[in-house]
């Protein structure tokens, strides 16, 4: 619990409120899946980070189709951010303002663990088929046997080019972080850049970037006994390459980009690189159609050309059903429902090649297989599914932990990032300053 004296700069009197908001009006339904035939009457609340018209839409319809099924049910959807959703989550605690159902991010849902506020939801994963679902996607969520969060869809960081941009300049597609530094240095120009660096502190991207490096070395951000480091010799080598990426291939205002501004630029063509999922193709298909036929996914570069393939950053996104909730049953009810063939396969197709499908035989099932971006963005796919399978989320390469949650969502190494391109500190001090305080607030949960 003492998890919560770091969510979103909670005060101790608000973290008190919080606890005991959390553990004395919830109830401890683990097995409240509905049994067949029984009628289900009350009101829930649905949190899902769905943004994107197509997705809201099929979320909607699941709702508007589970009420008329179930004329006693209210389902009232609400739209956050990701960013939002953390905030309104952590704040929301101390009084009880949380939903019943909620999407979440896998690092945020070990928070929600130990904050006491999510409820085991074993008896949903099997009555839809445990079999059915990937195990490492499953263990992400698992505390003691306890499944606390289902994986609803996974995706993969992956590194995205121009293919157009290369061909011009005759270059090829970069392979090693050397080979990109100095591929992205040339194709700045024209107003295009070869790769923004991201470093907002309400986002953590330029955590994401400085592990893919880390990672593709075999490193970890996190020691074996889940201490931050970034003081050692290759964290040190990372920063240092990304302040010179920033500096030579980057525009400027990206000190402060958070995700969607970092995309919008690939979105609109005024990038040659970017790192993202698949999500990039239907941003890219909004913004500028025209330059759809331009892009490819390619892995994660590597310090050598010739290295093993290693895991980089694997996203299974969950749902989750608060404790707080007084009709877990309707909760889960609802839920499973999003996994029936038909409504999940259009809820994948609402983002082709974006969400991968988080159950087994989908992929190769006739309906997902002839949508149009499935089939014109195969190779990125098959990338894209290679790096699902190796992947972790950030720091859980030694296994879920809340240490991996802090090392994310407090955008301390954010700061650190920003402070040395201001000048303000060298790297070295920087990244001393932000080891120690990130491993402060590790010590604080101990």
């Amino acid at each position: 619990m003492k998890l919560k004296k770091l969510i979103a700069g909670l005060t101790s009197l608000t973290l008190a409120a919080s606890i005991a908001g959390c553990s004395t009006s919830s109830n401890n339904a683990e097995n409240s899946m509905p049994k067949e035939g029984q009628e289900l009457a009350g009101d829930i609340t649905v949190w899902h980070s769905f943004t994107q018209g197509p997705r809201l839409e099929v979320i909607q319809e699941a709702a508007n189709d589970f009420k008329q099924k179930n004329p006693k049910v209210n389902i009232k959807i609400e739209t956050f951010s990701w960013n939002d959703f953390y905030t309104k989550w952590t704040t929301g605690l101390s009084s009880g303002n949380v939903p019943d159902l909620s999407t979440a991010l896998p690092n945020q849902v070990t928070e929600m663990i130990n904050a006491d506020a999510i409820i085991p939801v074993n008896d949903l994963i099997d009555s839809i088929g445990r079999e059915k679902f990937a195990n490492p996607a499953i263990e992400e969520g698992t505390v003691e046997g306890k499944n606390y969060s289902i994986p609803l869809y996974s995706h993969a960081q992956v590194m995205w080019y121009r293919k157009d941009l290369l061909e011009k300049h005759n270059l090829s597609v970069p392979k090693t972080w050397d080979e990109l530094y100095e591929t992205s240095k040339k194709l700045t120009s024209d107003g295009v850049y070869g790769l923004s660096v991201p470093m907002g502190t309400n986002d953590f991207m330029a955590t994401r970037f400085l592990n893919f490096y880390v990672r593709s070395a075999g490193g970890s951000l996190l020691t074996k006994d889940k201490k931050v480091d970034l003081t050692s010799e290759l964290p040190q080598k990372a920063i240092e390459y990304w302040v010179n990426m920033y500096k030579e291939t980057s525009p400027k205002d990206s000190i402060n980009y958070n995700v969607l501004q970092q995309a919008t630029l690939f979105y609109q063509g005024k990038t040659a690189f970017d790192f993202n999922s698949g999500f990039h193709i239907g941003g890219v298909k909004a913004n500028t159609p025209d330059l759809l036929k331009d892009i490819e996914a390619a892995p994660i570069p590597k310090m050598n050309a010739n290295d093993p393939d290693r895991p980089i950053e694997t996203s299974n996104v969950p749902l989750v059903v608060w404790k707080n909730s007084k009709h877990p049953e309707i909760a889960k009810a609802f839920a499973k429902t999003l996994y029936e063939k038909e409504r999940y396969v259009k809820f994948l197709k609402a983002v082709p090649v974006g969400m991968l499908p988080a159950i087994k035989g989908i992929s190769d099932d006739p309906s997902y297989k002839n949508d149009p971006i499935v089939q014109q963005f195969a190779n990125a796919e098959k990338v894209i599914s290679s790096a699902v399978e190796k992947g972790t989320a950030i720091g859980y390469e030694h296994g879920p932990s809340v240490q991996a949650g802090i090392l994310v969502n407090q955008h301390i190494i954010e700061k650190m990032f920003q402070e040395i391109v201001s000048g303000k500190k060298d790297k070295v001090q920087a990244a001393k300053d932000a080891e120690k305080e990130l491993n402060d607030l590790i010590s604080a949960t101990a």
